[in-house]
C-alpha cells in the first residue's frame, strides 16, 4: 500500500488537496470560518508538501532556487493577510500542474517500460542432466543452455545449438519477415521463436545483451537534457532570485507610486510572486525533448542524448560511408553468361566446389548463387593471391578469377564487346577450361531499397550529401550518380575519413556522419551528430550519437524533420510562456486579476506548454514542406 502511495504520491496529494478545498468552501458558506481555515491549512500542507520538500532540498543541497519556493512563499504570504482559500487554491493548481508535468514525462518514458515487457521474466534452463528448470532470466549466465518453445520470446542473447530455427526479429530491427537461423548463428534476446522448439547457449550476461544496451541508451538519452533545456534550467535560479528581490521592492514602492494601501500592495506582491514564476518557461524544452526522443525510439532510432536530437536541425552536410550504409554490403550475382556449347552443370559444380570453403564475400556470393548445385571432390585447388583459383578436375585445368588470369586467348569480337559493355560498378569473375573462356559472372553490391528516396529527401532539404569510400573513382561516381549524392571522395583509406570529416566540418560548420564499421568510428566522433547502423560494429555504435536499429536511411530525413519540429515547438513554448508572464504582470499592476485568476493563468500556461510539447509523440512528416 505504501509503495503504491509513493508511486502516485503527487496525484493522490493533489486529489486530497482539491477535496479539502471543497470542504473548506462548504464550511465557509455555513459561517464556520474557524473550521474552514483549519481545512484550508490542511489542504495547503498536503498539496504543497512535496513541492516544499523538493524546493528546500535543492536550496540546501545544491544552493539552487527553484519555482517551488516561489509558489510556497506566495501561498504563505496570502495566508498571512487572511486569504486562506486563495492560498490553498494556489497550492492546488500548482500541484495539479506539476502532477500533469510528471505524468507527461512518464508518458514519454513509457518507451522503456514497453521495451522491458518484451523480454520474458522466466527462462527454461537445461540442466547438466538434461532436465529443464524454470528460472529467472536474471539468473542466466554465459555458457548455460536454454530451451525456447515455439511461440515464445528468446530470453537472452546466445548461440543456436539446434540445427535450425525460425526467428522474428521485428522487436529489434522492425523487419517483420522471419529469419531462418542455422546452428551456431547468433540469437538476440527479445526476439520471437516462430518455428519449432530449439535450444541455445547463453553468450552474454543479461546486462550486456543488445536489448539491455538499447534500454540503457534510451534511459540515458531521456536523462540527458539538450543544450536548450540545460540553458533554461540554468537561468531558473537567477530568475527566482531576481523575483525574490523584486517582490519586496514592489511591495515597498507601490504604496508611494500608485497610492495603494500596504495590505493592497502586499496582496499584489503575492500575485506578482505567483504570475512572474517561470514554471511554463522551465517546462518549454524538457518535455518537448523527451517527446522527440520517444517518437524517434518508436521509429527504431536510438538517440543517446537530448542534445543530439536538438542540434540535428542545424546540420548542413551529411557524410555517408558506402559499403553497408548506402549499399547492402554484400555482393550478389547480377548476371551469369555461358559461352555456347559449354557444359553448364559441370562448370557450376566445379565453381561451387572450388569456392565453397573460401570466406571472401565474392566467393560466398557465388556459392549462394549456386545454392541448388551439388559439391564434388576436386583433384587439386590452388589459390593464387590477387589472381584467382587454379583447379584440376578429370585431367582438365580450370581457372577462376580475373580475365587476364583465366585465359590469354584472343576473344571473339562479339564476346569482347559484351564484356566491354558490362557496367563499371560490377565485379567480374571469369571461368576458363584449358585456357578457353567458358563463362563469366557479374557481381555488385546492391544499393539499399531506401537509399535513393532518403538521399532525394535530404537534397530537397538543402542538405549537402557526400560519399566517402575506398572504392575506385569510376565505381564511386557511378553509384553517387545513381542515388543522387552531390560530392564523392573515392580511393580513401580508413584514416583519411576523419581528415575529410574535419574538412567538411570546417566548410559547413554543423555536419552529420553515417557509417557502420570500425573505420567509420573516428569520423563519427568528429561529427556533430553521428549515425551508426544497427548492424554495425560495437565501436561505431559506441562512438555515434544515434543508432538506426532498422538500418533504414529514410529515418535520417525523418529525424531532421523531427528536430526542426522540436525547435519550432520549443520556440513557441518560450514565446508563449514569456508573453503570458508579461500579460499577467501588467494585469496585476492594473488590478484586473486576483490571486486565483493569476494562479489559473500562470499554471494554465504551464499545462498548455506541456500539451504542446506532447504533440511530438505523434509527429508525422510526409516531407511536403521540402518538395
Amino acid at each position: 500500500m505504501l509503495r503504491k502511495y509513493k508511486q502516485h504520491a503527487a496525484l493522490i496529494n493533489t486529489i486530497i488537496c482539491a477535496f479539502l478545498i471543497l470542504v473548506g468552501i462548504i464550511l465557509n458558506s455555513l459561517d464556520l470560518f474557524t473550521y474552514s481555515i483549519k481545512v484550508y491549512l490542511l489542504a495547503f500542507i498536503i498539496g504543497g508538501l512535496l513541492s516544499a520538500k523538493e524546493g528546500l532540498n535543492e536550496l540546501i543541497k545544491d544552493k539552487h532556487f527553484n519555482v517551488d519556493l516561489l509558489m510556497i512563499l506566495a501561498a504563505i504570504g496570502a495566508s498571512v493577510i487572511g486569504y486562506w482559500m486563495e492560498a490553498a487554491l494556489l497550492i492546488f493548481i500548482f500541484s495539479l500542474a506539476e502532477t500533469m508535468e510528471k505524468m507527461a514525462e512518464e508518458k514519454t518514458k513509457n518507451t522503456i517500460t514497453e521495451l522491458l515487457k518484451i523480454t520474458p521474466d522466466l527462462a527454461r534452463h537445461i540442466s547438466t542432466d538434461g532436465t529443464i528448470d524454470i528460472i529467472s532470466t536474471q539468473e542466466l549466465e554465459i555458457g548455460m543452455f536454454v530451451q525456447v518453445p515455439k511461440g515464445e520470446t528468446i530470453p537472452i542473447d546466445g548461440e543456436l545449438t539446434s540445427e535450425y530455427a525460425v526467428v522474428n526479429e521485428s522487436a529489434i530491427t522492425g523487419e517483420s519477415i522471419s529469419i531462418e537461423k542455422k546452428s551456431k548463428e547468433n540469437l538476440i534476446g527479445g526476439t520471437l521463436n516462430e518455428g519449432e522448439t530449439f535450444e541455445m547457449q547463453v553468450t552474454k550476461n543479461i546486462d550486456n545483451t543488445l536489448f539491455s544496451k538499447i534500454i540503457r541508451l534510451v534511459d540515458e538519452a531521456q536523462s540527458s537534457p539538450s543544450h536548450t533545456a540545460s540553458f533554461i534550467e540554468n537561468i531558473e535560479s537567477i530568475y527566482v532570485k531576481t523575483i525574490l528581490l523584486s517582490v519586496p521592492l514592489f511591495i515597498l514602492l507601490t504604496p508611494f507610486i500608485l497610492n495603494w494601501s500596504w495590505e493592497q500592495a502586499f496582496y499584489r506582491g503575492m500575485v506578482l510572486l505567483t504570475v512572474a514564476s517561470p514554471c511554463a518557461l522551465i517546462a518549454s524544452a524538457t518535455p518537448a525533448t523527451l517527446s522527440a526522443i520517444s517518437r524517434a525510439t518508436r521509429r527504431n532510432m536510438l538517440f543517446k542524448s537530448g542534445n543530439a536530437i536538438d542540434v540535428l536541425n542545424q546540420v548542413k552536410a551529411i557524410i555517408f560511408d558506402k559499403t553497408g550504409t548506402l549499399t547492402i554490403g554484400q555482393p550478389t550475382v547480377q548476371e551469369s553468361f555461358y559461352m555456347s556449347n559449354v557444359e553448364q552443370k559441370e562448370l557450376k559444380k566445379i565453381l561451387k566446389s572450388a569456392e565453397n570453403e573460401a570466406t571472401h564475400p565474392i566467393a560466398q556470393a557465388l556459392v549462394k548463387h549456386l545454392n541448388d548445385v551439388d559439391i564434388i571432390p576436386l583433384d587439386y585447388v590452388n589459390n593464387i593471391t590477387g589472381k584467382g583459383l587454379q583447379v584440376y578436375y578429370n585431367n582438365h585445368e580450370w581457372r577462376i578469377g580475373k580475365l587476364e588470369f583465366v585465359t590469354n586467348r584472343v576473344l571473339d569480337l562479339d564476346i569482347q564487346q559484351k564484356i566491354n559493355s558490362i557496367p563499371p560498378v560490377t565485379t567480374q569473375v571469369y571461368v576458363s577450361k584449358d585456357n578457353k573462356l567458358e563463362a563469366y559472372f557479374s557481381l555488385s553490391d546492391q544499393i539499399k531499397d531506401d537509399t535513393i528516396d532518403a538521399i532525394s529527401k535530404l537534397n530537397k532539404m538543402n542538405i549537402h550529401t557526400i560519399m566517402v569510400t575506398g572504392d575506385n573513382f569510376q565505381t564511386a561516381n557511378e553509384i553517387a550518380r545513381t542515388i543522387g549524392i552531390k560530392e564523392v571522395y573515392a580511393n580513401k583509406l580508413p584514416q583519411e575519413k576523419a581528415e575529410i570529416a574535419k574538412k567538411i566540418k570546417n566548410e559547413y560548420e554543423t555536419i552529420a556522419v553515417v557509417g557502420d564499421g570500425i573505420n567509420d568510428a573516428p569520423a563519427l566522433a568528429i561529427a556533430d551528430v553521428g549515425f551508426s547502423m544497427g548492424n554495425g560494429t560495437d565501436i561505431s555504435m559506441e562512438t555515434s550519437d544515434a543508432i538506426l536499429m532498422q538500418n533504414d536511411l529514410i529515418q535520417i530525413p525523418f529525424s531532421i524533420s523531427l528536430s526542426l519540429k522540436l525547435k519550432k515547438i520549443v520556440k513557441e513554448n518560450i514565446i508563449f510562456s514569456l508573453s503570458i508572464i508579461v500579460i499577467l504582470i501588467f494585469t496585476n499592476i492594473l488590478q484586473l486579476i486576483n490571486l486565483p485568476l493569476g494562479v489559473i493563468g500562470h499554471e494554465g500556461s504551464t499545462i498548455l506548454v506541456i500539451i504542446n510539447s506532447l504533440r511530438l509523440l505523434y509527429f508525422k512528416d510526409d516531407f511536403k514542406n521540402f518538395s
